[in-house]
């Protein structure tokens, strides 16, 4: 008993000491809201800080841009909603894959209170969040106890909650970013940072001095000393991408089908508009595929659909929204051309212009290239490639891979030699067999070569 009430004290004294914290952080800060990694899109769960649109100090005001954003699939801009000022930045340029709620800045209504947040980190963002816990349990250390040795780690917990850790690591997420990439330990760098916090600055001075050890190889040992090679962060868009093609190619039983079609007609055709066109539109034998498409789509729709297992049905549109896959920059992006079956050529010529500039860019609005109900990838402009296959994009049925166009001898009675040369290019299908057969597939195929090789139907 005589050791129980020696130790009342100690535990007293601990519990004010873990009062006096929670009065400190409070106190410290006026009142203010924490910023959060926004959910600009439906499919996003985290998100990388590009740009800062604002600084420290600046007034904020609803619709104006605090920041842009890269998601997984473009780079938007973060429009904010509300009055105040930007009073601290928590995460630098370039901070990388932030789950969504992270804190990212902070607010206050007043513009005299900016100046208390100079000091404001993360940590503090969620303290508040922490003080409620230590309270919790504050009442359970005074219980009695049979000896001295099970009241002293009760001392020991509330003032464990207080403060942190004497060997706690303090890094910037930048930091730890980097850190993890080139797979070293925080412990070995030595902060220069407020309380010893690492920096960016602080890591990439530790490569300096040892490239080697700090650079493991793909298959997690260290590179031969003679390797020259060239380390490039997965970006968020890169790292998305690579999750859906692993999501179709292991989840979807696909198949392809492959024809070879004329296209001599279709480029005299083309050739026939934009002459009469007087520079006004240019049109591209791949608008011209998206009208065909969307007419083979209208008259097999098996292919224009949709896989919805959570909702036990197959989905078939009567519109057709086609996604073109365009090549940029950050990665593989699909604009979509929206009810390409009902516009005519030149719309939908002026529309993939806007959208493929636009995507090259990281300019996208989340809706433009999210959904779309067929999909067609074109790499005839590339002289080399005259066959290829594409990767479903998940919930979709159908993508369309096409080839370059190449000269090629075909029988020809009336010719000289017995044959003559004919403009083609072949098309490859990949379908998902859970939605459309092969019998349908072939049906579409048919219907596709048909549509080409006589293209005026396409204007009917």
């Amino acid at each position: 008993m005589s050791a129980f009430i020696r130790t009342i004290p100690r535990v007293r004294a601990s519990i004010l000491r873990s009062a006096r914290l929670q009065l400190r952080t409070y106190a410290s800060y006026p009142p203010h809201t924490v910023i959060g990694m926004p959910a600009l899109s439906p499919t996003m769960t985290q998100g990388s800080v590009a740009v800062w649109s604002k600084q420290v100090g600046d007034q904020l005001e609803p619709g104006c841009v605090l920041a842009e954003i890269e998601t997984d699939k473009a780079q938007m801009e973060f429009e904010f909603q509300e009055d105040g000022y930007l009073a601290k930045i928590l995460v630098p340029e370039g901070t990388k894959d932030l789950p969504v709620g992270k804190p990212i800045a902070v607010y206050v209504e007043e513009e005299s209170d900016v100046g208390a947040f100079k000091d404001f980190t993360v940590e503090d963002s969620s303290a508040g969040q922490a003080a409620p816990e230590a309270k919790k349990e504050e009442p359970k250390k005074e219980t009695p106890s049979s000896d001295t040795g099970s009241s002293k780690p009760a001392a020991k917990k509330s003032s464990g909650t207080a403060t942190a850790p004497s060997d706690r690591i303090i890094a910037s997420p930048l930091a730890k970013t980097i850190a993890l990439e080139k797979g070293i330990s925080l412990k070995s760098i030595t902060g220069t940072g407020p309380n010893g916090r690492i920096t960016k600055s602080d890591v990439e001075e530790f490569l300096k001095k040892a490239p080697a050890a700090s650079a493991p190889s793909a298959s997690g040992s260290p590179a031969p000393a003679s390797a020259q090679y060239e380390d490039i962060p997965i970006t968020t868009m890169r790292k998305i991408i690579g999750d859906r093609l692993l999501e179709s190619t292991s989840g979807t039983p696909s198949y392809i089908v492959s024809s070879q079609i004329s296209v001599s007609k279709l480029l005299k055709l083309r050739t026939s508009l934009n002459a009469s066109g007087k520079d006004q539109y240019k049109l591209s034998v791949n608008d011209m595929l998206i009208k065909a498409i969307t007419v083979a789509a209208q008259r097999v729709p098996d292919a224009n659909a949709y896989w919805m297992p959570a909702e036990g049905v197959i989905r078939r549109f009567k519109n057709v929204d086609v996604s073109v896959a365009v090549a940029t920059p950050q990665g593989l992006l699909t604009p979509i051309v929206k009810n390409a079956d009902s516009k005519g050529l030149i719309s939908i010529s002026q529309e993939i212009k806007e959208l493929g500039k636009r995507a090259k860019i990281n300019k996208l609005k989340p809706e433009e290239f999210q959904g779309g109900t067929i999909c067609i990838s074109n790499m005839g402009m590339n002289n080399a490639v005259s066959m290829f296959t594409s990767i479903i994009n998940p919930p979709q049925s159908t993508i369309l891979a096409i080839g370059t166009v190449q000269r090629v001898p075909v029988e020809d009675a009336g010719a000289e030699y017995g044959f003559s040369f004919d403009n083609k290019m072949n098309i490859t299908g990949t379908f998902d067999h859970r939605t459309i057969d092969g019998a349908k597939a072939g049906d579409f195929m048919r219907e596709l070569k048909k549509v080409i090789e006589n293209p005026l139907e396409m204007l009917l």
